[in-house]
């Protein structure tokens, strides 16, 4: 993890001094789709879910054309999973149970930007930290339904770190606007062993993003 970060900051660094295309400050905002990927015991419980994310980005011209950029991103991002609807009798009762489990992460990708006539595509190492977690369920019984939502910011058996990598596509244009379809996967697990009673043994996170954004300072 400590080399995972130190070469971040280099590759910032380095990136910075590359300043004769200039460097561009930006913003960007969208929508997640989320799930659990890897070993998940009775994976059919868990289903994708939506989210959102937003942040800022720092874009850095690698050659006098353009066409090779460095672009680090700061971005809050929900990542998680919707429970599957399950009903469940008991006696003459009827009970069905549904929600879905956000995780709330601060993401730090370093991505390697390919730009080519305003299409580009992009791609690199991504590190994550989880800031929180929300679950919310919705409980009906015989019709009547009631709702719960617990945060939770104290996550034992959770790991709070999470690498892993970044890779997608869009079109930016000169003057700014910007929009992206991107990938995020983890190379760590995201729990412990033992947590929920090993049932996301060897799980990780798994995120589509679709982005849309603005770089100030273009032509």
């Amino acid at each position: 993890m400590k080399h995972f970060f130190s070469l971040l900051t280099i590759c910032t660094l380095l990136a910075l001094t590359a300043s004769a295309q200039g460097i561009r400050f930006g913003v960007k905002a969208g929508a997640n789709y989320s799930n659990l990927a890897g070993d998940v015991v009775d994976e059919d419980r868990y289903e994708n879910k939506f989210g959102v994310h937003g942040g800022l980005m720092l874009n850095v011209g690698l050659i006098d054309d353009g066409f090779l950029s460095l672009q680090p991103e700061v971005l809050f991002s929900q990542k998680g999973f919707k429970y599957a609807d399950r009903e469940v009798a008991i006696g003459n009762d009827r009970f069905r149970y549904t929600g879905k489990l956000t995780y709330n992460y601060l993401d730090v990708p370093v991505l390697l930007k390919i730009n080519a006539g305003g299409l580009f595509f992009e791609a690199g190492p991504q590190f994550g930290y989880l800031l929180s977690a929300t679950d919310d369920v919705e409980v009906t019984r015989n019709g009547q339904t009631q709702t719960s939502s617990q945060n939770y910011s104290n996550l034992d058996n959770v790991k709070r770190t999470e690498v892993g990598y970044a890779a997608g596509l869009g079109f930016q244009a000169k003057s700014g606007p910007m929009i992206g379809l991107r990938y995020n996967g983890a190379l760590t697990d995201f729990a412990d062993d033992g947590y929920q009673g090993d049932e996301f043994r060897n799980a990780r996170n798994s995120v589509f993003l679709l982005s849309v954004g603005f770089l100030f300072g273009g032509d």
